[in-house]
């Protein structure tokens, strides 16, 4: 690899990871820490970074770190402001930098974006949705990213127009962890009719929810309802719910889902079963690239 430029990293709430960015451009990484921010007091931040990525700066040399996520908020290293939509993600101008003791390293932290009614915020997917529109240049419509709180943000002439969140991947931890269902549940196999019959399900009849909850928990009992089965049942239910109230954003309307792995496959079957077709980008390279497009603009800048 060439000689380092720079640092990306995306500091979230209970994981941190960063790449090593040479000259050429080419990213090294992640590497990966579970030091998020919610086991760091303020002055650790510096320290857990370094842990990291010290091994990697150059002496005699200031190399620039470009941060996005829950590092910026009020608990997090520094408190960035968020930015009120409608507007454009923020970019390397939008950035605060954190004094440091080490002179290798040069930090700055990408603030997030909130919006007033319904009240929302957002810190790290903002940096995804920068880096959709610069893998999607001139991209006006919907993007979704899939995750603990799954994010659907309105785009439109490079500016996010609005966004909600769903705390579904929260929900479905606490329900198959903490609830009795967990006595229901597997991680084996998946059972892909019943997933797409319990979006549907949930789509139509919301109001039914919390009944069709507790019949995994019945059919197991009593049906022999496979663990498997209630899984899928409980996931689709869970995506199925959150579609139909995020109709407004995907009902007619082009979607590009920022996600890999088991969570974005179903919510691109979920989107599938209701007609939209889904173009999908990978999480990774998506926050890589809104990164890079944020210290394009500091380049431009001189800093």
């Amino acid at each position: 690899m060439s000689e380092v430029d720079w640092i990306a990293v995306d500091w979230g709430t209970t994981a941190l990871r960063a790449w090593i960015v040479g000259g050429t451009g080419t990213a090294l990484g992640p590497r990966r820490s579970d030091r998020g921010m919610a086991v760091l007091a303020p002055e650790d931040f510096e320290p857990a970074l370094l842990d990291l990525v010290g091994e990697a700066l150059p002496a005699g040399r200031t190399v620039p770190v470009l941060v996005c996520g829950t590092a910026g908020t009020r608990e997090g290293w520094r408190e960035v402001p968020y930015r009120t939509v409608p507007c454009a993600p923020p970019g390397g101008a939008d950035a605060a930098r954190v004094a440091t003791r080490d002179p290798r390293i040069d930090v700055r932290i990408l603030p997030g974006m909130s919006q007033s009614r319904p009240a929302d915020v957002m810190r790290g997917e903002e940096t995804q949705i920068a880096g959709v529109l610069a893998a999607r240049p001139g991209y006006d419509g919907v993007i979704c990213l899939p995750g603990t709180h799954t994010k659907w943000a309105e785009v439109s002439a490079g500016e996010v127009v609005s966004f909600r969140t769903f705390m579904t991947g929260e929900l479905f931890a606490l329900l198959s962890e903490r609830s009795i269902l967990r006595h229901t549940l597997s991680d084996g196999d998946w059972d892909a009719p019943a997933f797409t019959e319990a979006v549907d399900a949930a789509i139509a009849h919301p109001a039914r929810f919390a009944a069709d909850l507790f019949a995994l928990r019945a059919g197991a009992l009593l049906d022999d309802l496979p663990a498997s089965a209630a899984r899928a049942r409980l996931s689709g239910l869970l995506i199925g719910l959150e579609l139909g109230a995020a109709r407004p954003y995907w009902l007619g309307q082009p979607v590009i889902l920022g996600g890999e792995g088991a969570q974005a496959d179903a919510y691109t079957t979920a989107l599938g079963g209701q007609g939209v077709t889904v173009d999908r980008l990978d999480a990774t390279q998506i926050t890589l690239a809104g990164l890079a497009a944020a210290r394009g603009q500091l380049r431009q800048e001189g800093s």
